[in-house]
């Protein structure tokens, strides 16, 4: 019995020695998001899908203005309109107001689908850059915790490597972008006419 124990005991001794001198797993979180957003990269694609946007935008404000402008209409001329012209104002705000409402969906879907696209695009570079990154500086594990429904319930802030991340993308793929084009290869010198050969 007494030589069970002591084989018990040195079992557990061993296992923890051996647990101790294990290399711990280094594990990092991103929020990936806000990560793809702030990049120089990111800032510039929101800036050409805003100034895309812009005009379609600017007409729709303006549909809705004018609907609103009608319904005003409607609400002051209450008294004095006739019935029939105020079916023909309650009709005329209805087609302009579901017209609009489809456009708003159309430039919505519109923005997603654009949105989307330059998401996969940076995402695609971004998940080089974290690839790189991790194995640069010895990570087994990052997880995106820019989401609620992520399984990360607890993270220091220690592992958050969001802003390093957002740097090594930056040195990574937007100077590649700003540097300067290769100086243009020298033109070959034009060869002195040769001498006529003597006869």
């Amino acid at each position: 019995m007494k030589k069970n124990l002591i084989a018990l005991a040195f079992v557990a001794l061993t296992a923890v020695a051996t647990a101790q001198t294990a290399t711990p797993t280094k594990v990092g979180v991103i929020q990936i998001q806000s990560a793809l957003v702030a990049t120089k990269d990111g800032q510039k694609a929101a800036k050409e899908l805003e100034d895309k946007m812009a005009p379609r935008k600017k007409e729709l404000d303006g549909k809705q203005s004018e609907i609103r402008d009608l319904q005003e209409r409607l609400a002051k001329g209450g008294n004095t309109l006739s019935e029939s012209a105020k079916e023909e104002l309650t009709r005329n705000i209805d087609t302009k107001t579901k017209s609009f409402n489809r456009q708003v969906e159309d430039a919505q879907a519109e923005l997603e689908n654009q949105q989307r696209q330059v998401l996969n695009q940076l995402g695609q570079k971004m998940m080089q850059v974290i690839d790189k990154y991790a194995q640069a500086n010895g990570f087994s594990i990052i997880l995106d915790v820019s989401t609620q429904n992520t399984p990360v319930l607890y993270a220091s802030n220690t592992v958050d490597v969001t802003k390093d991340i957002i740097d090594l993308y930056d040195k990574t793929n937007f100077a590649a972008s700003a540097a300067p084009a290769a100086p243009a290869a020298p033109k070959p010198a034009v060869a002195a006419p040769k001498p006529a050969a003597a006869k």
